[in-house]
């Protein structure tokens, strides 16, 4: 099981100092836990998990490896600073960002060039989902989104659905169950079978234990419980007892 925090662009960075120290006091057998902060944090939170087994990963990358690129992180700078992983195309950067299936395609090659493992977020819209659209449209992205050639053991696929997102709403175990399938039978077809496929929107802990019960759901990527140690120590232990 894969339990990931995305901090997003939050907390103050005492506070964060405090939540990361919080995290490091406890272990989970089986659960492999991973961190997103914000950009500016990562060395920072690099020093304080060192030795834990929490991986750190940045929130974004550029397709570039340098250039003239004002206010975006190369993927090689997100690796000096202890990074092993990177979240790429979350849907809050597909809509707030206008990023396509192709860039982030383009990232994830860069990330994987850079030595960096690469976590890349599906998911659709509520419209979407309501005109029936959603297996088609997360079939799309998870096809367009996948650069060539990508290795199966640095690859982490989270389904967000993108309604559920910090809403409070949360896919049915149904609906959960049946987009992991056909995600999960789509890789193999790629020749990527076994790669996680994580659930992620509104994972909370009163949620958690149903949710990662669910067939193919291989964690959760953690939003605003992550925010919270107990919460999120909540969600890693039902990932415990899941595994």
């Amino acid at each position: 099981m894969i339990i990931a925090a995305n901090w997003k662009m939050n907390p103050p960075l005492a506070d964060a100092g405090q939540l990361v120290s919080a995290y490091t006091q406890t272990n989970f057998d089986g659960v492999q836990r991973v961190l997103f902060p914000p950009h500016p944090y990562l060395v920072h939170m690099a020093m304080r998990l060192e030795g834990s087994g929490i991986l750190l990963g940045g929130q974004d990358c550029h397709q570039s490896a340098a250039g003239a690129f004002t206010g975006d992180v190369a993927a090689g700078m997100l690796r000096e600073c202890g990074a092993s992983m990177v979240l790429l195309g979350h849907s809050e950067r597909r809509a707030g960002h206008g990023e396509s299936d192709e860039l982030v395609a383009a990232k994830a090659s860069a990330a994987l060039e850079a030595g960096l493992s690469t976590m890349i977020c599906i998911g659709e819209s509520l419209d979407e989902r309501e005109r029936g659209r959603a297996e088609e449209v997360v079939s799309r992205q998870l096809d367009k989104s996948l650069p060539d050639g990508v290795p199966a053991d640095r690859l982490v696929i989270a389904y967000e659905p993108v309604w559920a997102i910090g809403t409070g709403k949360v896919a049915s175990e149904t609906e959960i169950g049946a987009m992991h399938q056909s995600v999960s039978r789509q890789l193999a077809e790629l020749g990527l079978g076994g790669v996680p496929i994580l659930y992620g929107g509104s994972v909370k802990p009163d949620n958690a234990a149903s949710i990662l019960a669910i067939d193919d759901v291989g964690g959760a990527l953690v939003g605003g419980a992550s925010l919270k140690a107990d919460d999120f120590a909540a969600i890693c232990a039902a990932a415990e007892l899941a595994v």
